[in-house]
């Protein structure tokens, strides 16, 4: 019986300590999360409305112009960017981003070549475990996010499609809804898709300045640096969301698991005493008779 109720106390030690890592990371992810988030917001609308206008050119533009990273061709040589962590601790994050790759892939590209680039590190160890052709180049963006490194690889991405290294690109990320909401996608990259036209839509007529060439030449990789910066955000903001939620989750979980134990480590106390009384009442009996 001793021996039990030690048992049960290390148990509700053991938990207690979980239970005050879970609080700390908690409030670790909850003073990033509002940092993510607060750059996230204000990059979206921006992100989009680029895109937007860069699709929207694109589809204005008569056939005279040699877009190279607009190119539509036969597609055999696919690139996909998968946006993951370098942690974990997260839920079920990174194993519904390396889920979504391989349904897309699947979907749609069951007969092509297909490379994966990664940004942050389980989701290279997930898709190379896998037999996924991986490249580990980019993946410690995370270790130094700012502009300038997610455009390298923005950069280098752009050039293998120019090369015809690569027919198209996609980026697998996750977009940041809430702290316990995520939307996992799938985005066309490159070439740039082109707007679908409406029924009874008018043409837009741009007038370009300076001349159209240089123009879209100069648009075009500025705003596809930033639809990568923004998927990269999108991601960091929605790491940190999900793991919140998973430490507040870990922590209910040890509350409740710490009310079952001590339920048990006081039965097993009260059987103990009455155990001894027992033994005590009997003796004394015994010595009486």
């Amino acid at each position: 019986m001793a021996g039990q109720l030690k048992e049960v106390r290390n148990r509700i030690k053991s938990t207690q300590s979980t239970q005050q890592i879970t609080k700390a990371m908690k409030m670790v992810s909850a003073a990033k999360l509002r940092r993510a988030q607060d750059a996230i917001t204000q990059m979206r609308p921006y992100a989009r409305k680029l895109q937007d206008m860069l699709s929207n050119i694109i589809s204005s533009l008569e056939g005279d112009m040699n877009l190279a990273l607009a190119d539509q061709r036969t597609v055999n040589n696919v690139l996909f960017i998968v946006v993951t962590s370098d942690r974990g601790l997260c839920g079920g994050y990174n194993a519904n981003l390396v889920k979504m790759t391989r349904a897309t892939i699947a979907e749609k590209y069951p007969t092509q070549n297909v490379t994966i680039w990664n940004i942050g590190k389980k989701g290279y160890e997930s898709l190379t475990k896998l037999g996924f052709n991986t490249n580990a180049t980019f993946k410690d963006i995370f270790l130094n996010l700012k502009f300038e490194t997610v455009q390298a690889a923005a950069k280098a991405a752009m050039k293998a499609f120019e090369n015809k290294e690569f027919d198209a690109i996609e980026i697998v990320y996750s977009e940041f809804k809430n702290a316990a909401t995520q939307e996992y996608k799938s985005e066309p990259f490159l070439p740039i898709p082109k707007m679908e036209k409406k029924a009874n839509a008018k043409k837009t007529d741009f007038i370009f300045e300076p001349q159209k060439e240089a123009l879209v030449a100069e648009l075009m990789p500025k705003i596809l640096n930033t639809q990568l910066f923004k998927a990269v955000l999108d991601a960091n903001a929605s790491e940190h969301g999900a793991r919140m939620t998973a430490m507040d989750k870990a922590s209910e979980n040890a509350n409740e698991l710490l009310k079952s134990l001590k339920i048990s480590y006081n039965r097993a106390r009260q059987a103990a005493i009455t155990t001894e009384l027992t033994e005590i009442v009997s003796g004394a009996a015994a010595l009486n008779g």
